[in-house]
């Protein structure tokens, strides 16, 4: 006998109080006034900074008590263990896979081609922090960042995968207590619902942040640089929209749930992901949505954020896809043996972008000064667009990242096809997030 699933209790209210209806208004009049104020759209940047501000704030002590809570109340350890290596795995896989499209689509449409330019007229100084940046990002140097300074120096920073390795040997150190530490996992799990709840207050300032970066973004960059670099950004997103319908698409197939449907389902994080080009808004609140799918705490908290540093899809097209694009651009020609080389490097440097602004930019400055062959100045070409470019890169690894968690979590046995199904047609609002451990 088929077993009855409860539909949740719809509540009608009117459409202005909807959450991403006011993102869109928000991300429409900040385009208008970047548009025809410049100057004011300039001006409004301290609005979408705040906003990202308020939610990094957030992230750090929501990562540590959903972690830890997830693995001092699992009774298999050994599981968090399984599923640390199987997330590395797919991470591994999914972004080789996004580093090779972008290569083939580079390759098969160049979009560089026809813009002749001399690298010799190009002045290195526009683009000497980020080349700066990305000499400062080797191997050894990230893998020992990844190691803070003090307990609560991670904490304080903020750095995604300093507050995890803190949060997961807590966790671990919590769970070998036993019966002691039952008490401090309980005020961990109080302590979650307390941030959760601050974040429910701040999310609902999503509109005016989204205001506020939009209207910076086309009043400092003007949509008019759109158009000079047209078939770059044409290009990019189209990749990317392919990526996500047919790679991932294939993937959440395969695992029994539809892509539409899951992005459907996380529609309010992409809009406000859209107005503020940053993942990391919606960190918190995409961990929330993983568990009312029916995720556990503990995959959900080891899945997110190592994805926010080692799963990023929409970056990796880019890489691949800009590094051919400038080549192309500066008339370097390329053999496929340095091609493949570009995909390896990228494959090292890719690993550690965050999810903010402009990381992915540095991380192509990385890839840039490791292959000689492309001059590391012809990224100044790229400065102008990089703002739109961000949005396109955030909006992937997003929707990445929460496939990723749906499918480790499904391979734990955790998820129940038609409940998912259920869940996903019925998503929870931002503005009224579950409570972290309350039931789905």
């Amino acid at each position: 006998m088929a077993t009855e699933i409860a539909r949740p209790a719809v509540r009608h209210q009117p459409w202005y109080k909807i959450l991403y209806v006011q993102v869109l208004i928000a991300i429409a009049l900040g385009v208008l006034v970047g548009r025809l104020y410049p100057h004011l759209g300039k001006e409004l940047k301290p609005l979408g900074d705040g906003f990202i501000a308020l939610i990094k704030m957030m992230i750090a002590p929501v990562i540590f008590c959903t972690v830890v809570h997830g693995i001092s109340s699992m009774g298999d350890l050994k599981r968090v263990g399984r599923v640390g290596l199987k997330a590395l795995i797919y991470f591994e896989v999914v972004s080789t896979i996004a580093l090779a499209v972008g290569l083939i689509v580079g390759r098969t449409l160049q979009p560089g081609r026809g813009f002749n330019i001399d690298p010799a007229t190009i002045d290195p100084n526009s683009v000497a922090t980020y080349v700066t940046k990305a000499k400062e990002q080797g191997i050894v140097e990230h893998l020992m960042a990844i190691i803070p300074d003090s307990y609560f120096g991670a904490l304080a920073r903020g750095d995604l995968l300093q507050v995890l390795l803190v949060s997961i040997l807590s966790g671990f150190a919590i769970a070998f207590l036993g019966k002691a530490g039952e008490p401090i996992s309980r005020a961990v799990d109080q302590a979650a619902k307390m941030f959760f709840g601050i974040i429910r207050m701040i999310v609902r300032l999503a509109p005016i942040g989204a205001f506020g970066a939009m209207a910076f973004t086309v009043g400092a960059y003007g949509l008019d640089s759109l158009w000079n670099l047209f078939a770059l950004i044409a290009t990019f997103y189209l990749t990317s929209i392919l990526f996500v319908l047919i790679v991932l698409g294939s993937i959440a197939h395969v695992s029994g749930f539809s892509i539409i449907r899951y992005i459907a389902y996380i529609k309010d994080e992409l809009l406000i992901v859209l107005g503020t080009s940053s993942s990391e808004t919606v960190l918190p609140q995409m961990m929330q949505k993983m568990e009312h799918l029916g995720a556990s705490r503990s995959v959900v908290g080891l899945v997110i954020p190592t994805g926010y540093s080692f799963n990023l899809d929409g970056t990796n097209i880019y890489m691949t896809l800009a590094t051919l694009f400038l080549a192309q651009a500066t008339n370097t020609p390329l053999t496929i043996w340095q091609e493949l080389g570009i995909l390896g490097v990228a494959i090292v440097t890719s690993k550690g972008a965050s999810g903010v602004t402009g990381a992915g930019f540095i991380t192509l400055a990385a890839t840039l000064s490791i292959v000689p062959d492309i001059p590391i100045q012809s990224i100044a070409i790229l400065v102008g667009i990089d703002k739109f470019m961000s949005e396109c890169r955030a909006l992937t690894n997003l929707i990445g990242n929460g496939v990723a968690c749906i499918v480790i979590s499904r391979s734990e046995g955790e998820l129940d096809k038609d409940k998912l199904h259920e869940t996903m047609a019925h998503p929870i609002e931002l503005g009224e997030a579950l409570e972290p451990g309350a039931s789905t």
